[in-house]
């Protein structure tokens, strides 16, 4: 029988449907994909042999969880994707509060009404995507907000004394009866509400104001948290912290591969609307590079973390910035430079916290820094490494290029030219072209104006050229004249 047409408790015994706790049923439908070998948490990269296994653990032993990391580390992502492990429908008691299952009814009005209507006792159906809920934990949350309250309205319509419970108006863990509960940032509660919870995840059951009330509530709680908060902010209160279950620890991805494939599934929309900008895929990994960075820069809190979300909205600018320039030109199709790379500015000093002397630098200096740090790490990965002090008798790969700077009295690329006069101006650097014919022979023609920018800029980071940033553009010269101009 379709479930749409089981409206009676009578009709939900004929069908032999039987109760089940939200534990049990993560667990056996997780079981079942397993058995199936399906792939139980989609779209998340880098967490395949950490934090995923740990959490099938979790839901396979039915605990109550923590997933504990830094910011960005997909940990309301998981939890989120927790709710497809749930039956698709489950059956409630209609005009039910707290979802009472007509099994096993825990409120007032569910005991009444299957004692009054028996078998007739209307039967309305829930589908998982409704079984989720969450709070962020601030400061200002209360008791009253999580677990409920008595309601003057309610007593005054009603025509109640405050003696009964009828009265009550359920907070959000009793409305999330049989669902998936997640507190965000739970340290950033107050201990006196954290204090509330104890029972909830110990017996189950809630206690507000001074009710003789016992709601065996059935839920599956995630919670998450900042190990900075641990310090700086607040902490999760011992006897909380000991009656959740599982803790899990989250990470950021380990290698710019992992960091790319996230990158890419969360702009696929932009790039599917900026389909006439190429982007070179060393330009990608450099965009992931800096994340990296970021992470180890002595200018950047590590406590605080670099969130992927930086990756992200930084290489949705790095497309705005080649299409704005493209769109200048009348133009529709372009492909991204290393220049384009200032525009991303942005998107990085609003996701790192920085330390003092990250302060005094200039959160855009630190951001130019980063920048400049991932093109020196991704250059070594394509070209000889630049050494510092260069043996007259070993061969310098890179001294027909420096060599052309010191003839020349400038070089400059404008933000201001089109595509053709970009390649045309570094294709004035003849010894460009042959050292990128010798180290990268199989380079696309499409790759090769980006990756002469890129020569260009690592030899600047390597004090082998001299760079000016200019209003509307860089310009390059040698060293010396570089010297030379400062004087």
């Amino acid at each position: 029988m379709e479930i749409e047409k089981i409206k009676t408790f009578g009709a939900l015994k004929k069908a032999g449907y039987s109760y089940r706790s939200v534990k049990d049923e993560l667990r056996q439908n997780l079981l079942q994909k397993l058995m199936k070998k399906e792939q139980t948490f989609k779209g998340i990269h880098g967490y395949e042999y950490t934090v995923i296994p740990e959490l099938e653990r979790a839901i396979l032993s039915k605990h109550n969880i923590n997933l504990l990391g830094l910011r960005g580390q997909a940990k309301t992502r998981l939890a989120r994707q927790m709710v497809s492990l749930l039956d698709e429908y489950i059956p409630l008691i209609e005009g039910s509060e707290i979802n009472d299952d007509p099994f096993k009814p825990i409120s007032r009005f569910a005991k009444e009404t299957l004692r009054e209507k028996g078998d007739a006792t209307p039967i309305s159906w829930l589908h998982r995507d409704a079984r989720f809920a969450e709070k962020l934990a601030t400061p200002d949350v209360t008791v009253a907000d999580l677990i409920g309250d008595v309601d003057p309205i309610k007593a005054a319509n009603l025509r109640l004394t405050y003696a009964d419970d009828r009265v009550i108006h359920f907070g959000m863990i009793p409305r999330a009866n049989r669902c998936i509960f997640v507190i965000n940032e739970l340290p950033d509660l107050q201990a006196r509400i954290q204090v509330a919870l104890f029972n909830i995840l110990q017996e189950g059951d809630v206690q507000i104001r001074g009710f003789k009330l016992r709601l065996p509530l059935d839920i599956q709680f995630v919670f998450t948290a900042n190990p900075e908060d641990y310090t700086n902010r607040g902490s999760i209160v011992t006897p909380l912290k000991d009656r959740i279950g599982s803790q899990i620890l989250t990470h950021y991805p380990e290698d710019v591969e992992i960091a790319r494939s996230i990158t890419e599934q969360e702009t696929a929309q932009a790039v599917a609307e900026k389909e006439s900008v190429y982007v070179p895929e060393v330009a990608k990994d450099i965009l992931e590079q800096i994340s990296f960075e970021a992470r180890e820069s002595e200018f950047i809190d590590a406590k605080s973390g670099v969130s992927a979300r930086l990756s992200i909205t930084a290489f949705e600018n790095l497309l705005s910035t080649a299409e704005r320039r493209a769109l200048e030109h009348g133009k529709t199709d372009t492909t991204v430079r290393l220049s384009d790379f200032m525009g991303i500015i942005p998107a990085i000093t609003g996701k790192v916290e920085l330390v003092y002397e990250g302060e005094q630098e200039g959160a855009a200096q630190v951001a130019y820094q980063l920048i400049a740090d991932a093109v020196k790490h991704q250059f070594n990965l394509y070209f000889p490494k630049i050494e510092k002090l260069q043996k007259e008798t070993d061969p310098d790969p890179y001294a027909d290029v420096i060599a052309w700077f010191f003839e020349e009295s400038g070089f400059e690329l404008l933000d201001s030219l089109s595509d053709e006069e970009y390649r045309a101006q570094l294709n004035r650097i003849n010894p460009l072209e042959t050292l990128i014919n010798e180290h990268l022979p199989n380079v696309s023609e499409a790759d090769k104006p980006f990756f002469k920018e890129f020569v260009l800029w690592a030899l600047v980071e390597y004090k082998k050229l001299s760079k000016y940033n200019l209003s509307n553009g860089v310009r390059f010269k040698d060293v010396y004249g570089g010297y030379i101009s400062g004087l």
